[in-house]
């Protein structure tokens, strides 16, 4: 199993730049794809980003590719998730996932087996 913990979120103003962290209980490299996904208000959850067992491969949602980048420190257990131009639209819970091998970035959401609480952007225009 593995805990995961968000951090960073917070308020902005549109164009500006935020960085989520994700801290897992256990080291994921090899072991785990990780993805980061959000939740508007009165929206599904939506896949946002996803890195795969090795890092070797990502997946970005259109509306998000060429502004965010996902990352992962295999030292310190953490996944990263670069956001920049910010744009109201990204106002959400941001949450970050886990899944178990076997997996690829292109893991469907229903089979992430571990979430973390979540934390909020909000992002003013």
């Amino acid at each position: 199993q593995v805990q995961l913990v968000e951090s960073g979120g917070g308020s902005v103003q549109a164009g500006g730049s935020l960085r989520l962290s994700c801290a897992a209980s256990t080291y994921t490299y090899g072991r785990y794809c990780m993805g980061w996904f959000r939740q508007a208000p009165g929206k599904e959850r939506e896949k946002v980003a996803a890195r795969g067992l090795t890092g070797s491969s990502t997946y970005y949602t259109d509306s998000v590719r060429g502004r965010f980048t996902i990352s992962q420190d295999n030292a310190k257990r953490t996944l990263y998730l670069q956001m920049n131009n910010l744009e109201p639209e990204d106002t959400a819970m941001y949450y970050c996932a886990a899944k178990s091998i076997p997996c690829t970035v292109n893991s469907v959401m229903s089979d992430y087996n571990y979430w973390g609480q979540g934390t909020q952007v909000t992002v003013s225009s």
